[in-house]
């Protein structure tokens, strides 16, 4: 009876390292420019996560000086801001 699981776990945890073989794109912008870039539109105390998401966007977690929290998705190649993805 317990084998019948067996094979559909074994199955879901082979494919999860696929998933995250995704990578941002050959021209993506260095992180390092984006986290520059982050230090002087926002006023850091720091960060406390950066992600890539499988949506195609980096993915932070950073927090204010003022104690709020931010959550941001960052296009890789632009380093523009997805402004609806900004949280306080």
């Amino acid at each position: 009876m317990k084998f019948r699981y067996i094979f559909p776990v074994a199955l879901a945890v082979s494919a999860a390292p696929a998933l995250a073989d995704r990578q941002p794109p050959a021209q993506a912008l260095p992180l390092s420019e984006i986290v520059t870039e982050l230090e002087h539109r926002f006023d850091i105390a720091w960060i406390d996560e950066i992600e890539w998401d499988d949506d195609g966007y980096w993915e932070v977690e950073l927090y204010a000086r003022d104690g709020s929290k931010i959550d941001l998705k960052i296009d890789p190649v632009t380093g523009a801001l997805r402004e609806e993805a900004i949280k306080r």
